[in-house]
């Protein structure tokens, strides 16, 4: 792989979440670590658990840094598995229920997995060709004869703890980006990318017998950012298999919960609840965000009537530049995505990679302690990715146009990929998507780019309209019209019952694109 040096920090991470995962169990076996629905299991039974499953790794031969996938729902085994395969000095692969059985079959042969663990909802995603590869096959909760029953193999599993030692530089867990369509690209993290990132551990309270409900997916690195800290601070993990709003809310106030990590599509769901206000709440102590920007009408809503603190990141899976907002203590930012975290920089550049004047757009380009170790078994797609700076210090391309203010905040404008050229002319989607929001009665909106014999390309808004809306696609339009610019304005607006997301919330445009582009090539 390509050499990624992070910045050196005054306190480098010297513990990896292995080593934290076994002293915490010492501490405290009788506290609960992992809750899922009407199960749990203490930290002394969790610990026990994690040695079964480095044992069982171990058994099968799997060396240290080989990978073992996962295709489930949030559950124990899950948790368990996660933390075990860790123990046996294994690089976790957690794979996406969003892909295609093709795209799973390229990740899988992609990572050379050893060992694949599958929860019986996504046994169809894989059974069409997961027989032909030569990999260990487990079934965490069915029967069938090409499968090795998981239960039945950890009661055939020691309990002892095999003690395999674990370096900064092994590999923690092994995520693809893309799920859906396209070649998947596989984002190494080691154990000092996911150390590093322990500094948030007591400043966000993880290590205060949190109780933290996580309800994305274990794929995401969305919910592990959450996962992680909260177990390395001796906390408890609460997670939800499937996300429905009244279920959160309902765990909330029976379980006292004080953390959460969602995604915007959450709040909003969550605050549109009509009931929202007679929920007893008030045990949270911090909501973060992450994934994608939370629209500004939304944070200021959940500061209103959701306690506890509102923080929201800014960063990519792959790592680098890190912003934060702390949206309760800046009420007149929640139009940004907050400051540089510390130890963190950020770049913008132009299309031939010079740095933007002050003030203007340019694609941010990221450096921080938490660096993805590469693209695996892609060193020509790691190159493309890094840009460096006179010195030549590395910095990741975020694909991502933003702009920061003059007190500092970062700006977000659009994906470099989402930004349409009409005319010559630079017109980011987001800018257009704010308007249509605006619009009492649309709740969800898109914009992306057609083909336009006059402009080459050109705006066109999709919306979903609030139930009971009366008014057409041409009211729409035109109320959207009247506030943009004349270089902006949208060709058309189509009404669509849903706009379609993956799990954690990210609207599909490239799907949403694929029509109109059908006999011309998209890139993308």
């Amino acid at each position: 792989m390509i050499p990624i040096n992070p910045p050196i920090t005054d306190t480098p991470p010297s513990e990896t979440m292995v080593s934290r995962i076994r002293a915490n169990a010492a501490a405290h076996p009788n506290r609960r670590a992992i809750v899922c629905g009407d199960d749990h299991l203490s930290w002394g039974a969790f610990d026990a658990r994690i040695n079964r499953v480095a044992n069982l790794i171990l058994g099968l031969g799997i060396a240290k840094g080989d990978n073992v996938a996962i295709l489930s729902a949030n559950s124990i085994p899950y948790a368990e598995l996660f933390m075990g395969i860790l123990r046996a000095g294994a690089c976790v692969t957690p794979l996406s229920s969003m892909a295609s059985p093709d795209a799973l079959q390229k990740m899988l042969a992609d990572c050379d997995a050893k060992a694949v663990f599958v929860a019986a909802q996504y046994l169809d995603l894989l059974a069409g060709f997961v027989t032909d590869l030569p990999i260990k096959r487990f079934a965490l909760d069915f029967d069938d004869p090409d499968f090795t029953g998981y239960e039945s193999a950890m009661a055939m599993s020691q309990v002892s703890d095999p003690m395999i030692d674990i370096a900064m530089a092994d590999p923690f867990n092994l995520i693809y980006s893309s799920g859906t369509t396209g070649t998947p690209k596989g984002i190494v993290q080691n154990h000092w990318m996911r150390a590093a990132q322990m500094d948030r551990v007591s400043p966000n309270g993880y290590d205060d017998n949190a109780r933290t409900l996580l309800s994305t997916p274990l794929y995401s690195n969305t919910t592990i950012v959450s996962f992680v800290p909260t177990l390395f601070g001796g906390s408890t993990v609460h997670l939800m298999p499937k996300f429905d709003t009244r279920g959160f809310l309902e765990i909330v106030e029976r379980e006292k919960i004080t953390h959460a990590m969602l995604v915007p599509v959450q709040y909003k769901r969550i605050m549109d609840v009509p009931d929202f206000d007679s929920f007893d709440l008030t045990s949270m102590r911090i909501k973060f965000s992450t994934s994608a920007p939370l629209r500004a009408d939304v944070k200021a809503d959940v500061l209103a009537r959701f306690p506890g603190k509102l923080i929201e990141y800014y960063g990519l899976t792959e790592g680098g530049g890190v912003t934060v907002l702390v949206a309760d203590e800046n009420p007149t930012k929640l139009h940004t995505v907050g400051k540089l975290a510390p130890g963190n920089d950020i770049r913008l550049i132009d299309p031939e990679g010079n740095e933007v004047p002050e003030g203007q757009v340019g694609e941010i380009c990221g450096r921080g302690p938490t660096m993805m170790a590469g693209y695996y078994g892609r060193d020509d797609l790691t190159k493309e990715y890094i840009w460096r700076d006179s010195a030549g210090h590395v910095y990741f391309r975020s694909g991502d146009m933003g702009s920061f203010d003059d007190d500092g905040f970062l700006v977000l404008s659009d994906r470099k990929k989402d930004m349409i050229i009409s005319g010559g002319l630079n017109i980011y989607a987001n800018d257009l998507e704010l308007v249509l929001l605006d619009d009492p009665d649309v709740t969800d909106a898109a914009v992306i780019g057609i083909p336009s014999d006059q402009w080459g390309e050109t705006p066109l808004g999709l919306v979903v309209l609030r139930a009971g809306a009366t008014r057409n696609e041409q009211d729409v339009l035109e109320r959207a019209n009247a506030k943009l610019g004349k270089s902006q304005r949208l060709c058309d607006v189509e009404i669509r019952e849903t706009l379609p997301r993956s799990t954690i919330g990210k609207i599909l445009k490239k799907d949403l694109r694929l029509p109109y582009w059908a006999t011309t090539k998209e890139n993308t």
